[in-house]
């Protein structure tokens, strides 16, 4: 009897141990190779700095597109069971609705004394607060960095000030994130909290700080051939991948044809990625100029990180604070002008032009993969993930090379935050999430179980079952390939192996008619168009 009180000594710092607080940060059309820590050229110390004190996932996917990762990363579904992405009979995408059962990871988090914060992006059906927020930055405003015009605190507009001098929707997004921390701190300093800050950038358009510009002026000048060269024997030499790598598709462009504003960007712009000696000395330095741009977008972006890393150690709790990062997609070969047009007059990088990276940089920011966002080849669905958390991850600058999926953050934060979610919504049964947890994989390499993850986005499919993947642009015959030794998708064994073929294609078609399945039962009102310029 003498033994019980020492065992709860022992056990009592578990029992009564306080519930981490999570941050997800999520970027915007950033590539695989972008983050210094995952090879890349850009000054991004304070990301770094978590990879180099917490994991680094290798084969961490999101689902190629925008609008639907941010459903499935916050839901745990497959963004085509919820509507927000659409399958080959049915409608759903960028305006479709979740079904009042595919709730949101605030849900689950509040009845169990989490506050829930949101400062950035949405692309989420439905409002930010109905949707189990405390506090939001909705930034509407995704067209022009430069203006607060458009967007939403706590999903009522705001008007813009009369002097918006110094505004930049990066620097906003974090002001909004800080001041929620600091009014956690001052007001319920007794609660976890959940922070979800998804930036815009750097997506299109390519606006930064001319400050930041400057940093990366010339420095590319020697092309994308280069510049894949280096990052990918970065790469090899940290271990993070041991393939081949892809080479240009110069026959390959943007997912979307918009000529007129091709000619609207003027003689400097190149639709393909061509070999950098064959472009005209004009077009080398727009194209270098732009991923110069799309750089100081980055470096901002982690400027603005080590902010709220600073915010957190203040208040004393970046100890037990789990933050994870992220990209929704990999780097886009999109070329448009939208929203207040293009000067081509005006400095690249202001608010006057628009410029997208497209597919020569592209390419190389997603450097060893093949292809860009919207596509769900390598290069389309391929996310660095760092995960940080010193109270609860002792491992330090490890990899972790279990293949895993955004579906698997809601699994993840439920198992260790020790949160069990509802088997019933409303009285109905809520329908099985595919997610895993990847709590195992904190504490050590593990591989973490599944039958496949699954892809479709705007007739582009794809299917990874082990090491083997399906996968086909649409329109086009299926690929097969082993990722273990070719993830640059570069040896198409299906005339070899048209057994694994028929193999893996059965699986996709399972999870496809499964699906289907599952959202006809509530597809009334479903929305059946794509929103191809959206995202």
């Amino acid at each position: 009897m003498k033994l019980l009180p020492l065992l709860f000594c022992l056990f009592a710092p578990l029992l009564h141990a306080e519930k981490p607080n999570v941050i997800f940060i999520l970027a915007d059309d950033l590539g695989y190779s972008d983050l210094g820590c995952y090879g890349g050229e850009i000054q991004t110390p304070n990301l770094d700095s978590l990879a180099k004190n917490g994991l680094r996932f290798t084969q961490f996917y999101n689902t190629a597109r925008c609008w639907p990762t941010r459903g499935a990363l916050l839901s745990g579904y497959y963004a085509q069971q919820i509507h927000r992405d659409a399958l080959p009979t049915l409608g759903g995408g960028g305006q479709g609705v979740r079904q009042p059962w595919a709730r949101l990871l605030p849900d689950f988090l509040k009845p169990a004394g989490y506050r829930c914060y949101h400062s950035g992006k949405w692309h989420i059906d439905g409002k930010v607060i109905d949707a189990g927020f405390d506090r939001s930055l909705d930034m509407k405003n995704q067209g022009n960095f430069f203006t607060s015009k458009g967007n939403s605190i706590d999903d009522r507009p705001v008007p813009p000030a009369a002097d918006e001098t110094g505004y930049y929707a990066t620097i906003a997004t974090v002001d909004h994130a800080i001041d929620c921390l600091k009014d956690h701190a001052s007001n319920h300093s007794t609660k976890p909290f959940f922070h979800y800050i998804p930036f815009i950038a750097p997506h299109f358009p390519l606006h930064a700080l001319p400050e930041d510009i400057a940093k990366y002026r010339g420095q590319y000048l020697d092309g994308w051939d280069k510049m894949r060269e280096r990052r990918f024997a970065n790469l090899k030499s940290a271990g993070i991948t041991q393939t081949t790598l892809s080479v240009l598709e110069g026959e390959v462009g943007p997912p979307y044809s918009f000529p007129d504003d091709i000619k609207k960007l003027g003689s400097g712009e190149v639709n393909r990625p061509l070999p950098w000696d064959d472009l005209t000395d004009e077009q080398r330095r727009f194209q270098a100029t732009k991923m110069a741009i799309h750089a100081a977008m980055v470096d901002r972006m982690d400027q603005e990180i080590g902010r709220i890393i600073a915010q957190l150690k203040a208040m004393g709790a970046f100890e037990n604070t789990l933050i994870f990062f992220a990209s929704d997609n990999g780097a886009s070969a999109e070329i448009m002008v939208r929203n207040g047009g293009h000067d081509p007059q005006a400095p690249p990088g202001s608010a006057a032009s628009y410029l997208c990276l497209g597919p020569g940089f592209s390419s190389a920011s997603n450097t060893p993969h093949r292809r860009h966002k919207t596509w769900v080849h390598e290069g389309g669905i391929s996310t660095p993930l760092i995960a940080h958390w010193p109270a609860g991850i002792s491992a330090k600058d490890e990899l972790r090379t279990t293949p895993a999926h955004v579906i698997d953050f809601v699994p993840t934060v439920l198992e260790v935050t020790g949160i069990k979610k509802p088997n019933l919504w409303n009285g109905e049964p809520i329908p099985p999430a595919p997610g895993k947890s990847l709590a195992a994989a904190f504490a050590k390499e593990v591989i973490i179980e599944r039958d496949s993850l699954w892809w479709l986005h705007e007739g582009n499919r794809a299917v990874r079952v082990g090491d083997w993947k399906l996968v086909a642009a649409e329109g086009t015959p299926w690929e097969l390939y082993d990722l273990k030794t070719d993830r640059a998708e570069q040896n198409n064994l299906a005339s070899q192996r048209p057994d694994k073929v028929k193999e893996l294609e059965q699986v996709w078609q399972a999870q496809t008619e499964s699906f289907t399945e599952l959202a006809k039962k509530t597809l009334a009102n479903q929305p059946k168009g794509k929103g191809k310029k959206k995202g």
